[in-house]
This record gives structure tokens, C-alpha cells and sequence, in this order.
């Protein structure tokens, strides 16, 4: 399975699709779906979002990259932490697998994920950190011709400072 956590940039990750840890009126925020909106062109980003409106928690949705390396922007709404006793898991979980789903329906052979909710929405990063892992290995897992691992390479792109609270 090409599954891969590294230290680094998301935005600038030569992969045809970077993940955006959006919010649901997928309007252009802070963190880093500030820095995506701004490196993509805010002007551009805005409009193809105004044009799809609203993504609910625990989906994703797809937009041209527009000034990014990457092709396209997976638009992905995570859960705000509220102790974890709300379907958090389970929504952040959603959130990979829906983005997942995306980039293959759409050809692509890579992709990069932040550490989705982790941010401004308060996701225990360790937390965070272990369902994007069991997310990506079990949609692998799920192929039963492992055809997925062979056309999909993923990346989970996090900063040193990701995993410190």
C-alpha cells in the first residue's frame, strides 16, 4: 500500500490532488485552507466554491487546483472536537474516504491529506493522526483486488509542529 506520512509543505506537494481541511460554507478560512485558497488564487477558488455552496461534515467535494501544483483541491469538512462522544471519529473518518473516493473517480494517482481537523477545530492531534491512518489502510484494505495500491499513492503531510498539542 503507497501510504506515506511525511514532514512537509501540503501546498507544495507535486501530487494531482491536495486535500482542504474546509469549512462547510467552503468559504476561504485560516490555517490551511487559507494558505490553499490564497496559493491556489483566492479570487478563483472563491467562485468555483460559491458555484458548488455548501459541503456538509464528514463529506468532500472537488475543485480545479487553479495556481496550485496539484490539479485538483478535495475539499474535505471535518467534525469541530466536542469531546468525542459526538460521531467525531466517525465523521473525521468519513472525511478520508469520501476524499479518497473523489480522487479516484477522477483519475488521480496521488494525493495529500493535512491532518484534517486538527487546526482551529480542536481534534486531539494524536487522535487525529491515528483515524487518518486506520482510514487510509482500511479503504486499501477494502479492495479486494488491490487494484487501489497500485494506481493511488497517498500522503498524510504534517508539520513537526502537527503532533505537539
Amino acid at each position: 500500500m503507497p501510504f506515506q506520512i511525511i514532514n512537509g509543505d501540503l501546498i507544495a506537494m507535486k501530487t494531482e490532488a491536495i486535500v482542504n481541511a474546509a469549512n462547510s460554507s467552503l468559504a476561504m478560512g485560516g490555517g490551511v485552507c487559507g494558505a490553499i485558497f490564497r496559493a491556489a488564487g483566492p479570487a478563483e477558488m472563491t467562485k468555483a466554491c460559491q458555484a458548488i455552496g455548501h459541503c456538509p461534515t464528514g463529506q468532500a467535494v472537488i475543485t480545479p487546483g487553479f495556481g496550485l501544483a496539484a490539479k485538483y483541491v478535495i475539499h474535505a469538512v471535518g467534525p469541530v472536537w466536542r469531546g468525542g462522544q459526538n460521531g467525531e471519529p466517525e465523521l473525521l473518518a468519513s472525511c478520508y474516504q469520501n476524499s479518497l473516493n473523489l480522487a479516484l473517480a477522477n483519475n488521480c494517482q496521488s494525493i495529500a491529506f493535512p491532518l484534517i481537523s486538527a487546526g482551529i477545530y480542536g481534534y486531539p492531534k494524536d487522535l487525529a493522526l491515528q483515524v487518518a491512518e486506520k482510514s487510509v489502510t482500511t479503504f486499501f484494505a477494502k479492495d479486494p483486488k488491490a487494484e487501489l495500491s497500485s494506481c493511488l499513492t497517498v500522503f498524510l503531510v504534517l508539520r513537526s509542529q502537527n503532533l505537539t498539542s
